[in-house]
């Protein structure tokens, strides 16, 4: 097999005879015309998975980015979506009805969390909240009328780094399938289909896009799962459009040489952070002291671009701390080429009660990081700085 970034540039060229454009064509056509009416016909009666008729079903530059994904993440299928969230609704949505039963990871993304605490037990579905990421305790609630298993490869926003091959395992004993959110490490640092999971998500506008400019979701994995998330994506409607596709794939180009400075920056913050004594605690999964070291050395190929840390000051040392940056920027989301940051407590997770965050340690002076690929001395001092005034 070629290389990852080999494997991301490649295979993605139109046949226009004697020439072929270097970039992928983006297709805006919201529709499709047919000298024949009885080949569209036909096409309607074969159903939504053949043919280009209408831009919800397929679109060409869309279809490139899924066999893009598809091939980067090791499965058989992927679909794409609008958003990261699109992805994660409709792949619960085909996988579990009326009636059945969910188990997921406790520490999610507040988005994933308000989805099975609150939209599935609307639709009849029962959700069990595990009592953390370890592989028992995850395995400890699957029960018959269980649908699927979800977790995050790096946790939002705590960073644990589940055993997905233990869980892949138990997973796949138990005839459940695994679905892994991959959004915090993409598929340059892991692969969760090749570590027992049966459907990969992504939100495309982190990492895979990477400079802040799309919104987009993706879901991968084998066949027959995909088969029916795609149905479910057609009915109701949050497909990727053709721009945002192409934007995805042209991030996706340079993820591999992105990944590596997000993690080569992230290290040394996150050295510079456990030194400090503004500085309570720091999660990193690149740091001895990360509980999941262990686990994620086995998994991922590096420990990523996300880093979190909790300010010893609390709730106003953290404001302080975030209005006295310079370099880095203050806003939700991540996977930029720009050092974002963020409070959670007030921002990505105000789905979750105090109460509930606390018990996952995401105090009020708790602050995610994605870190950037500026000079890393540049971040450096401008944290520095930041913490002296926190």
């Amino acid at each position: 097999m070629r290389g990852f970034t080999t494997r991301a540039l490649g295979g993605r060229r139109e046949d226009l005879g004697d020439a072929a454009p270097v970039a992928p064509a983006i297709h805006p056509a919201a529709t499709y015309a047919f000298e024949d009416p009885e080949v569209l016909a036909d096409l309607i009666r074969r159903g939504k998975d053949v043919g280009y008729v209408y831009t919800r079903w397929h679109n060409p530059t869309r279809d490139l980015l899924e066999r893009l994904m598809a091939e980067l993440e090791g499965g058989e299928r992927a679909v794409s979506f609008s958003s990261g969230m699109a992805a994660i609704v409709t792949t619960f949505a085909a996988l579990a009805g009326s009636s059945d039963h969910v188990v997921a990871s406790p520490s999610l993304y507040g988005g994933s969390f308000s989805t099975l605490s609150k939209l599935l037990p609307r639709w009849g579905v029962e959700v069990t909240f595990a009592e953390s990421h370890r592989v028992d305790e995850m395995l400890a609630p699957v029960r018959p009328e269980t649908k699927l298993v979800y977790t995050e490869t790096i946790g939002n926003p705590t960073l644990q780094v589940p055993d997905l091959e233990a869980l892949g395992s138990g997973c796949r004993e138990r005839g459940v399938p695994l679905v892994v959110d991959n959004t915090f490490a993409s598929p340059y640092l892991c692969r969760p289909l090749e570590l027992g999971a049966a459907v990969v998500v992504h939100s495309t506008t982190k990492y895979l896009g990477g400079h802040s400019d799309l919104t987009g979701g993706i879901a991968v994995g084998d066949d027959e799962l995909l088969h029916e998330v795609r149905e479910m994506s057609v009915d109701l409607g949050g497909t990727a459009n053709a721009w945002e596709s192409w934007l995805t794939m042209r991030g996706i180009e340079t993820l591999a040489l992105r990944m590596d400075r997000h993690v080569e920056n992230a290290r040394a913050l996150a050295g510079l952070l456990e030194g400090h004594p503004a500085v309570a605690r720091v999660w990193y999964p690149g740091l001895p002291s990360h509980p999941d070291r262990e686990v994620a050395e086995r998994i991922l190929r590096a420990p990523g671009g996300m880093i979190s840390f909790e300010l010893a000051g609390g709730l106003e040392s953290g404001r302080r701390f975030q209005q006295s940056l310079e370099v880095a920027l203050v806003g939700p989301s991540l996977g930029s080429t720009k050092t974002l940051v963020v409070h959670p407590p007030t921002v990505t997770h105000t789905q979750m009660t105090k109460e509930q965050r606390e018990a996952l340690g995401i105090t009020d002076g708790f602050v995610r990081v994605s870190t950037g690929i500026e000079d890393a001395e540049d971040i450096l001092e401008d944290f520095r700085q930041a913490l002296e005034k926190a």
